[in-house]
């Protein structure tokens, strides 16, 4: 077993749980009430499932591949990759906000970088 993708498979799952429970609340029920446009806002909703659909895809695979003796390299970098690009996305929509205090106001970031630092770790 490889700790480092137990780990990550672990916070992915968690994450996956978090982005579907209070993420639908807080993101996806304003989203539908919001004033966008009925294309936006239908695009921006498939969008969101599109997510769900892909954190759960790859908490799934990082728990499969912690029990695999020698999973493949390129997958895991791969995942570590992505779980990366989301890190590096939430941290530049929130530091170009402008917000006060913006590491808080979107925290998303300190969920996914674990992850991706956990899965490219157990490559080592």
């Amino acid at each position: 077993m490889n700790g480092w993708l137990l780990a990550a498979g672990t916070l992915a799952a968690g994450t996956t749980a978090i982005h579907i429970a209070a993420g639908g609340r807080s993101v996806v029920r304003p989203l539908l009430a919001g004033p966008l446009a009925a294309e936006p806002r239908r695009t921006l909703h498939a969008v969101w499932h599109l997510v769900t659909a892909d954190l759960l895809l790859s908490a799934v695979v990082l728990l499969a591949l912690a029990w695999v003796s020698a999973p493949s390299t390129a997958l895991v970098l791969f995942i570590a990759a992505q779980y990366l690009a989301y890190t590096v996305a939430f941290l530049t929509v929130t530091l170009t906000a402008r917000w006060p205090r913006p590491l808080l106001k979107l925290p998303q970031w300190t969920l996914l970088l674990p992850i991706s630092l956990c899965t490219f770790i157990s490559t080592l």
